[in-house]
């Protein structure tokens, strides 16, 4: 037999609330669980289960530390594994529809090992990908689950991701040379280009948007063929694709988060479930 502790799932469920809301009295109330009851919980874990400190706290908003960021990954890998138990004994036919909407990019990036792992788990579930800017997405109310990007001080939902803004070209390709430089952005309803145009206007570059597309298989194909500048999360700069610094005479960019919504009109458990995948599909 084991010697350790077990975690119970319970405990897990309230630690991962009070981690994605910032609070025990909110957490509480998403557990269902009073605040005074929701710190008993924390104090057994943080003193006689795990033996370490797993929040820093400030008045009534809690922070993780990092023996909590680490407690955190694996506490939403067992509540995934417990749901997908549960739903795969009690449900073994669990059948319905989930629809997602994304913006392009991280449809590239993510969703490829997301899907492949949720369709493994639940195969007769149907899924719908829309794609579309996260100015769109967020106007949309037919869809389950919705990835957004979003600026600093403007987050809704869970938060995914944060990603710092990256400058990026071909091989080879010198900016300073390039006056105007070219750019190949999104179209003009992304918030990241007015961040890149405000950033070099800030520092007097000049510039011109010579690209435009919704599509970011796009926006590479220009950019690796060394006609133009982009600006893109660095998570998704790869292949042939060198990223830009001070060092190129560029700025540097702000972060982004990255955001879930989920649509509380149409949560049900195959939401829940593929919310679950998202999740620790962009904590990799």
């Amino acid at each position: 037999m084991s010697q350790y502790q077990t975690l119970d799932s319970d405990v897990l469920r309230t630690f991962v609330a009070i981690a994605e809301l910032g609070g025990f009295t909110r957490a509480g109330e998403v557990v269902n669980r009073t605040q005074s009851a929701v710190s008993m919980q924390m104090k057994r874990l943080e003193e006689d289960i795990l033996q370490r400190q797993l929040f820093e706290r400030d008045g009534r908003q809690v922070r993780l530390t990092a023996e909590g960021q680490v407690l955190l990954g694996y506490a939403r890998r067992i509540l995934k594994l417990q749901g997908e138990v549960f739903n795969t004994l009690r449900s073994p036919h669990m059948v319905g529809v989930v629809r997602i909407g994304t913006p392009d990019d991280y449809a590239m990036r993510f969703l490829p090992s997301i899907l492949s792992s949720f369709a493994q788990a639940y195969p007769l579930i149907q899924v719908e990908v829309h794609c579309e800017s996260s100015k769109q997405l967020m106007l949309r109310q037919d869809l389950d689950l919705t990835i957004v990007t979003r600026e600093p001080g403007h987050e809704v939902g869970q938060l995914l991701r944060q990603e710092r803004l990256v400058w990026a070209a071909a091989q080879g390709f010198c900016p300073q040379e390039q006056r105007p430089m070219p750019l190949a952005l999104f179209n003009t309803d992304c918030f990241c280009r007015a961040w890149t145009c405000n950033a070099l206007e800030t520092q007097g570059i000049d510039y011109r948007i010579a690209y435009t597309s919704p599509s970011l298989a796009a926006i590479f194909a220009i950019v690796t063929a060394g006609l133009a500048v982009t600006a893109q999360l660095q998570s998704l700069i790869g292949g042939n694709i060198r990223i830009l610094g001070e060092q190129d005479g560029l700025p540097q960019l702000p972060v982004a988060n990255v955001m879930l919504l989920r649509n509380p009109q149409t949560q049900s458990p195959i939401t829940d479930c593929m919310a679950d995948y998202i999740s620790e599909g962009f904590a990799l």
